[in-house]
C-alpha cells in the first residue's frame, strides 16, 4: 500500500477540481487529485475526427466571471480563448417548424412573431410592476408575471432547455438564475436593474467581463490540457477504485485502488474537497448522517444525449448562426441545435458544417434509452425538417449523459443546507461541484477560485 501525505485531497478531476489543484499548487501547497476516470476533465473531451473537431461534452462556455478571465490570463502561454465568430452571433427559436431570429433590439422585438402584441406591449410596463415576494417563486411564474406568457414560451424556456435541459415550471428563480432574481429584487425591475448595473463603475478586471461565448483555439479540452500541464503529475491519480473518506483527529484519510493493477493508495490531509454530485457522495463519505447526506444526493438531474453531427459539403440553408433553440410548446423531438462549425474556426471542412444536437433533457428523459439508430433517425430527420438538408451526415456521434446537469427546483435550498451542516460538523471538508454555486463554467472556475481562499 502506498502511504501519503498531502495538504488537500481532490476528489474528482473536472473543471472545479482541476482548477482548484492548479491554484493551491501555485500557492505552494501539496494536493492529490483523485479521479475514477482513467483521464481528467470530466465531461469536457474535444473529439477529432475525419477533419471535424467536436466537443462531446460542453461546447461553448460564457466568459461571466471575473475568476474565469483571471484563468485565462494565468494559462495564455498554454491555451488560448477562442471567441464566437461575430457573423454568427444571431440566435434562433424554432416556430412552425421555422427558424425566427431572436430579437436584439427594440425594432426586432416589435416586428418579431415570437411574441403576442398583448405581451409586446406589456413589456413597456415591466420597469412599473411590483416586485415578487415568494422566495420560492418558479422562473416561468416569474416570467408571466412580469413579461407575459409569449415570452415565457418563446423566449426563456427554449432558454432554460439550452442551459439546464430543465423546465421553468419546476426550476426555482432564486436558485437557477440567482442574478435574475435579484435583479428584481434589489432593483425592482429586470430593465431597471440591468441599466443601473450597467453604470455601476468597474475595475479593469470585471470590464473583460463580459458575458460573450467563447471555446479555447482546437477546442475546449486543451483548457484541461493546460490545466493538466501544470499541476504536478505525481498529484494526479486517475482509475481511482472504492475511493473512501475516513475522519481522524487531526484531519482525513483518503483511501482507493488502482483500477489497472489493484494496488491501494491512503493519503492522510487535513483537508479534503469533493467535486462531484449524486448517489455516489454517500460511498465517498460513510460518516455523514443518512439524513443529510439524503438532501444532497437527492439532486435530480437532466438525462442529456449529445449528438455530433458533420457533413462536408453542406447544402442545406445557411448556418451562419449561433444556432436554435426549440420551445417545448413546439412539441419537437430535440432541444436546440448548436452550430459549431460556424462559431468557432477549423472545425469542419471548409464547405462543410458542424453541428452540435441536444436531445432529451427533464422533459424527454426517455429519449437517453432510445437505440443508436433511433436517435440517428430522428436527429437527422429534424435538420431535415428545419435545415433542409437532405444528404446523410459524413460524421454521426453520440454521446449520452445519464447525470447531466443538477437542477435547482425546490429541493434546492435543502440541499444547500444540508451542504452547510454536513462543512459545519466537520471542520476541512468542502462539498463543491456543480450541486452548488451554479452550473456554468464560469460558476465552476469561481467557485474553485473561492475555494482556494478558504483553504
Amino acid at each position: 500500500m502506498k502511504d501519503i501525505k498531502c495538504d488537500v485531497v481532490i476528489i474528482g478531476a473536472g473543471l472545479t477540481g482541476l482548477t482548484l489543484a492548479y491554484y493551491l499548487t501555485k500557492k505552494g501547497k501539496k494536493v492529490a487529485l483523485i479521479e475514477r476516470n482513467d483521464k481528467v476533465g470530466g465531461v469536457i473531451n474535444t473529439g477529432n475526427v475525419d477533419g471535424f473537431v467536436y466537443e462531446k461534452g460542453p461546447t461553448t462556455g460564457v466568459l461571466g466571471s471575473e475568476e474565469l478571465v483571471q484563468l485565462f490570463e494565468d494559462l495564455q502561454s498554454d491555451c488560448k480563448l477562442e471567441l464566437t465568430n461575430p457573423e454568427a452571433k444571431e440566435r434562433w427559436i424554432l416556430k412552425g417548424n421555422k427558424w425566427e431570429a431572436l430579437p436584439s433590439g427594440l425594432f426586432s422585438a416589435i416586428q418579431t412573431p415570437l411574441f403576442s402584441l398583448k405581451d409586446k406591449f406589456r413589456i413597456l410596463g415591466e420597469p412599473f410592476r411590483k416586485k415578487g415576494n415568494n422566495p420560492n417563486e418558479t422562473l416561468s411564474d416569474m416570467v408571466i408575471r412580469r413579461m407575459g406568457k409569449s415570452f415565457l414560451d418563446y423566449a426563456v424556456d427554449p432558454f432554460i432547455s439550452g442551459i439546464y435541459a430543465g423546465d421553468a415550471t419546476k426550476l426555482v428563480t432564486r436558485f437557477a438564475m440567482p442574478k435574475l432574481y435579484y435583479l428584481e429584487q434589489d432593483y425592482g425591475s429586470f430593465i431597471k436593474g440591468a441599466i443601473k448595473k450597467k453604470k455601476e463603475p468597474k475595475t479593469e478586471l470585471q470590464k473583460k467581463v463580459t458575458r460573450e461565448v467563447f471555446s479555447v483555439e482546437g477546442g475546449l479540452g486543451n483548457l484541461i490540457k493546460a490545466l493538466e500541464k501544470n499541476i504536478p503529475e505525481d498529484s494526479v491519480f486517475c482509475g481511482a477504485d472504492n475511493a473512501g473518506v475516513e475522519v481522524k483527529p487531526h484531519g482525513f484519510i483518503t483511501t482507493f485502488s488502482d483500477q489497472s493493477n489493484g494496488e491501494e493508495t491512503k493519503i492522510s490531509s487535513g483537508k479534503v474537497v469533493t467535486t462531484f454530485g449524486g448517489t455516489a457522495l454517500a460511498d465517498i463519505l460513510p460518516f455523514v448522517s443518512f439524513d443529510q447526506m439524503d438532501k444532497v444526493s437527492n439532486t435530480s438531474y437532466a438525462k442529456v444525449v449529445k449528438v455530433a453531427v458533420g457533413y462536408k459539403k453542406w447544402e442545406g440553408n445557411p448556418v451562419k448562426a449561433f444556432g436554435g433553440l426549440v420551445p417545448t410548446i413546439e412539441n419537437q423531438a430535440v432541444l436546440g441545435v448548436l452550430f459549431s462549425g460556424s462559431l468557432f474556426r477549423d472545425r469542419c471542412p471548409r464547405e462543410g458544417a458542424l453541428l452540435s444536437v441536444f436531445v432529451g433533457g427533464v422533459k424527454r428523459p426517455d429519449m437517453i434509452d432510445k437505440t443508436d439508430d433511433e436517435l440517428k433517425n430522428i436527429v437527422v430527420e429534424a435538420i431535415r425538417k428545419t435545415l433542409k438538408e437532405t444528404k446523410e451526415p459524413d460524421f454521426f456521434e453520440i454521446n449520452r449523459y445519464q447525470n447531466a446537469i443538477p437542477q435547482y427546483d425546490i429541493l434546492s435550498e435543502a440541499r444547500l443546507q444540508a451542504i452547510d451542516s454536513i462543512e459545519e460538523a466537520y471542520p476541512g471538508l468542502f462539498i463543491a461541484g456543480n450541486i452548488k454555486d451554479g452550473i456554468g463554467m464560469a460558476d465552476r472556475v469561481k467557485q474553485a477560485v473561492q475555494l482556494v481562499n478558504k483553504l
